[in-house]
């Protein structure tokens, strides 16, 4: 029996590829731009200035809860989160409290575990901070340019009890944003960030969904990690590192912490704050936001086939083993060029399985290849001189008898050695003969 059980939930921003900020007319891509020039009133928060909400954005946030299989909230409205921080220049950030555009939607992991979104909100971007030295002197400097650019934050229920489901999780939110074609979400851009909320409480973990009263009686925050390698080395240190504290009948503090990938190590930043200490209340500024039936039908109509659905559709299609769907789907433009090759293929003995080989083993790039080149180099490679089986089996025995160790390597379960040996096998024969009828030989051999 484990003595304590992870709980975790995440909180996890994406920036939207508006063209232009959340309340103003300012350009939102400021990524490499120089600094402070894409900037206004609105956005450094000068008085007087009134924020004017973007529609775009908001739509786009509540493609994100559809996608998401939320519930969309027809009344809504904008809130003001109050803290002081020098990258946010109004002294508060306008987001949304109480009345998110969408609450209670939920992601199915691979083995059919659900985690549940507790909301998808809408907010504004805060400015840039750049900690730098300065004539031997530590400086921090601010770029606004960030300011005000649309971010989505979705919000979990502390479902996860493993850093390997947090992963997929962020995998699978990453390629719903994508598909969405409303956010580029590149970590290394800082269009999505990482934030675990993490905690241990004793005892193995009775159901999958906890109650409020099941919850451990605090919780650290791990802020703005951009990879999900990160987040799942940092979960895992902050699992060891709050056991530690426990086993000393100490209570973790309550607190934000930050990562660093160079100690492998989180570090403290600040205090926790609660969501009273935000002194959230509507922003007098903007009116609430209302959606009809229709309206919010309209978006549903705009969210594309989603990655879950069209594994299930490739493989019941085109007898697609999983593998292969999982690498096709990575990619829309890739899923999608794999299907308008099938549909150019006239070749009745050309299979959806061999399109998809050769696209995948090729790494063929759908903006330099049209879909007919695919199906012309395919046919150009069936064309294969035969083999005596005796002759190829002399060439196979020679093989297994010069690879001693990946021959044992196979045996005890590294299948993928086998492509290994084939290509040794394919080097002997010196000519184009049919991988496929060498590869069955061989593991026949093998066996």
């Amino acid at each position: 029996m484990n003595k304590y059980t992870p709980v975790i939930g995440l909180e996890v921003h994406v920036e939207l590829k508006t063209k232009s900020k959340m309340f103003c007319a300012c350009s939102a891509e400021y990524f490499g731009k120089e600094p402070n020039t894409h900037t206004c009133p609105v956005c450094l928060g000068l008085p007087g200035a009134l924020p004017v909400p973007n529609k775009t954005a908001i739509e786009w946030c509540i493609k994100i809860a559809l996608a998401l299989n939320c519930e969309i909230n027809k009344y809504s409205k904008f809130d003001r989160k109050n803290y002081f921080y020098p990258d946010l220049a109004k002294g508060y950030q306008i987001s949304q409290y109480d009345l998110p555009f969408g609450h209670d939607g939920k992601i199915t992991l691979k083995d059919g575990k659900e985690i549940r979104i507790r909301r998808v909100h809408m907010e504004e971007d805060t400015g840039k901070l750049s900690h730098q030295e300065i004539n031997g002197g530590k400086v921090s400097l601010i770029d606004f340019n960030r300011s005000g650019v649309p971010l989505v934050e979705v919000v979990t229920e502390p479902d996860f009890d493993n850093p390997s489901d947090v992963k997929e999780y962020l995998e699978k939110l990453q390629l719903i944003v994508r598909y969405l074609d409303i956010a580029n979400a590149d970590m290394e851009k800082g269009e999505m960030r990482l934030e675990p909320n993490i905690s241990l409480r004793k005892g193995e973990r009775q159901s999958t969904y906890l109650k409020e009263t099941d919850l451990p009686n605090y919780k650290v925050e791990v802020k703005n990690i951009n990879s999900f390698k990160f987040v799942e080395k940092a979960i895992n240190y902050e699992i060891g590192r709050q056991h530690e504290i426990l086993e000393k009948n100490e209570r973790p503090a309550q607190e934000t912490r930050g990562w660093n990938e160079d100690k492998g190590k989180t570090f403290s930043q600040r205090s926790k704050e609660d969501a009273q200490d935000y002194r959230y209340f509507p922003e007098p500024d903007i009116p609430p936001i209302v959606h009809t039936k229709n309206e919010i039908s309209t978006l549903l109509k705009q969210v594309p086939e989603l990655p879950d659905k069209k594994i299930t559709r490739f493989e019941k299609n085109y007898a697609l083993p999983s593998y292969d769907t999982e690498i096709l789907i990575r990619e829309k433009s890739l899923a999608d060029f794999f299907e308008e090759t099938t549909k150019t293929n006239q070749d009745k003995n050309i299979t959806a399985k061999a399109i998809a080989n050769w696209i995948i083993n090729k790494k063929v790039d759908p903006t330099k290849t049209k879909p007919s080149d695919v199906i012309k180099q395919i046919t150009a490679n069936k064309q294969v001189a035969q083999i005596d089986e005796k002759e190829l089996t002399k060439f196979i025995d020679e093989v297994i008898n010069e690879n001693e160790k990946a021959v044992t390597d196979y045996k005890s379960g590294k299948e993928t050695v086998i492509m290994f040996l084939l290509g040794q096998t394919m080097k002997k024969i010196g000519r184009k003969v049919d991988t496929e009828m060498v590869k069955e030989l061989l593991k026949k051999k093998l066996s």
